[in-house]
């Protein structure tokens, strides 16, 4: 080989060497530290607060290649005061910025009446959605079928549209969807099914701009918690695949710590995952009010990325439980952190232990989402949307938790009846939103210890 020909290939392989880098580092690590400075804080803006009408909860969301946010809706009625039928699950569209919202029902999608089916089979939950270059994607969420315990979440299935919602496929490509019976549950036919401790049951994707365009490595990131009971919960785990492979695990890389040098660790075996970051203990349930017994939905993160200032944004909670264990007895936790990486470190900016939307602290506000789109063209603020059951009682037990409740005037006959009961005894059971301004430090020292030290 030629002196020329031989430089020329180093040349080039520095140059690939140095895009490989930038891919894994660069564009992927332009945190806080950035931009307007390190965020501090929050400033939770309680004369905001807005709601939707109608009743539900869930609302995980993504942003839409036609610019809507698609937004799923578990347990409810929609986003009307004229009910037509209660869902188990449903998908909607939101257009428009708060607090002028237009909302509207995604007909193609499978939606699943709440008395659909017998009892004894799985029900499988809409969480976890994603658009991505043109196509949407969704987990649904099992509950297994245990008996003397708590019931756990132990399956996880992806369904996908590639026409804006008019078709959904399965994750082999078939339709319509279908919900696989006990029978037919396994992991050819789930995303994750019956695995270690019921880890990657419930799925929470990166949202990054508009139909994923913010993205430039060409990996989608997934989140979920480690298991189903304390100390596992609170054990945040995610993997990555690329994005045209996400129907394919045998592509999934689990992140699976880091090396001696700071970076990320991928394994193809789920049994080598690591946190990528770990919850506050104390706060899931052990105990159910709810007939069924399931563990809550705790510790599910909403992680965004905030292009304008270069940093990840994540917020979770957790359960507020009383002394036995049981659910929502008390207000839960709220938490916000950010970080430079979607693996992290997650260093928090935020942490309320008696979390209480405009003061209410009768409330029991879960599952907060940072709705992706309403991101302020600056970074610099961002709307949180969650529901709250204020006032959720058994239905064996007359006194409602949270003095400000009030008793139901009609008994359930009926999916729409009982819906309209559920409205009545918890009010705030819906699509609520608050308006969030981020705090910025005025220090420019390189870490917050030295900022603290400095004070």
């Amino acid at each position: 080989m030629s002196a020329r020909r031989s430089f020329i290939k180093q040349v080039l392989a520095a140059a690939v060497t140095a895009g490989q880098a930038m891919w894994a580092g660069g564009a992927l690590s332009q945190g806080p530290n950035s931009g307007e400075g390190r965020i501090s804080g929050l400033n939770l803006r309680d004369a905001t607060i807005f709601r939707l009408p109608g009743m539900g909860d869930g609302y995980k969301m993504t942003w839409g290649a036609d610019g809507q946010q698609f937004i799923v809706q578990n347990d409810g009625i929609g986003f009307t005061t004229k009910p037509r039928r209660f869902y188990k699950r449903s998908l909607w569209k939101l257009d428009g910025h708060p607090p002028a919202l237009t909302v509207d029902e995604v007909p193609g999608y499978p939606a699943v009446d709440h008395v659909a089916g017998p009892e004894d089979v799985p029900h499988y939950h809409g969480h976890g959605l994603l658009a991505v270059h043109g196509r949407i994607y969704q987990s649904l969420g099992a509950l297994d079928r245990a008996q003397g315990r708590l019931r756990h979440w132990n399956a996880a299935k992806l369904i996908y549209s590639d026409d804006g919602g008019r078709i959904w496929r399965n994750q082999d490509g078939s339709t319509p969807v279908r919900d696989e019976n006990w029978a037919e549950q396994s992991r050819s036919r789930l995303a994750f099914y019956d695995e270690p401790d019921g880890c990657f049951s419930l799925l929470s994707f990166l949202q990054m701009g508009q139909d994923y365009r913010a993205n430039r490595d060409g990996y989608i990131y997934v989140y979920s918690p480690n298991g189903n009971t304390e100390g596992l919960m609170n054990q945040l785990m995610m993997f990555r695949v690329p994005i045209a492979q996400m129907l394919e695990r045998t592509a999934y890389e689990f992140y699976a710590g880091r090396t001696a040098e700071g970076a990320p660790v991928w394994r193809p075996e789920i049994e080598a995952r690591q946190p990528v970051h770990i919850f506050p203990e104390g706060w899931v349930n052990r105990t159910s009010l709810f007939e069924g017994d399931i563990v809550v939905e705790t510790w599910l993160p909403s992680v965004v990325w905030n292009e304008p200032l270069g940093v990840y944004m994540m917020v979770s909670a957790g359960t507020g439980c009383a002394s036995d264990g049981t659910e929502f007895a008390q207000p839960g936790y709220l938490g916000f952190w950010v970080s430079d990486t979607p693996w992290g470190p997650w260093r928090r900016v935020h942490e309320d232990r008696a979390w209480a939307p405009g003061g209410n602290t009768d409330g029991r506000p879960y599952s907060p989402q940072i709705a992706p789109q309403w991101l302020a063209p600056d970074g610099k603020s961002l709307w949180l949307v969650w529901a709250d059951l204020q006032g959720i009682r058994s239905l064996s037990d007359p006194a409602p938790i949270g003095s400000s409740a009030q008793e139901p005037d009609l008994e359930p006959q009926g999916p729409l009846a009982e819906a309209e009961m559920m409205r009545q005894a918890m009010p705030l059971l819906r699509f609520n939103a608050e308006r969030i301004d981020l705090i910025f430090s005025t220090c420019r020292m390189q870490s917050e210890q030295e900022c603290i030290a400095a004070k």
